[in-house]
């Protein structure tokens, strides 16, 4: 199924009509925000589980390693 070019126009069209175009900037700017703070979230949940994979926590049980005989 292929969408053409006067379609996706006239869909753009009927959506500026029903939500105007003060909407459509709040509805843009509130996604883009959320997008950015997922990815801080996501590079910062990465800086993170870099640091606590070396770190032993009182308590924790850590695996053993093999060691050659």
């Amino acid at each position: 199924m292929h969408v053409s070019v006067t379609q996706l126009l006239v869909i753009l069209a009927i959506v500026l009509v029903v939500f105007g175009t003060k909407r459509l900037r709040n509805v843009g700017g509130d996604l883009g925000g959320a997008i950015k703070s997922f990815r801080q979230a996501m590079k910062d949940g990465e800086e993170s589980a870099g640091d606590s994979k070396e770190k032993i926590i009182d308590g924790e049980v850590s695996p053993k390693k093999k060691e050659e005989v």
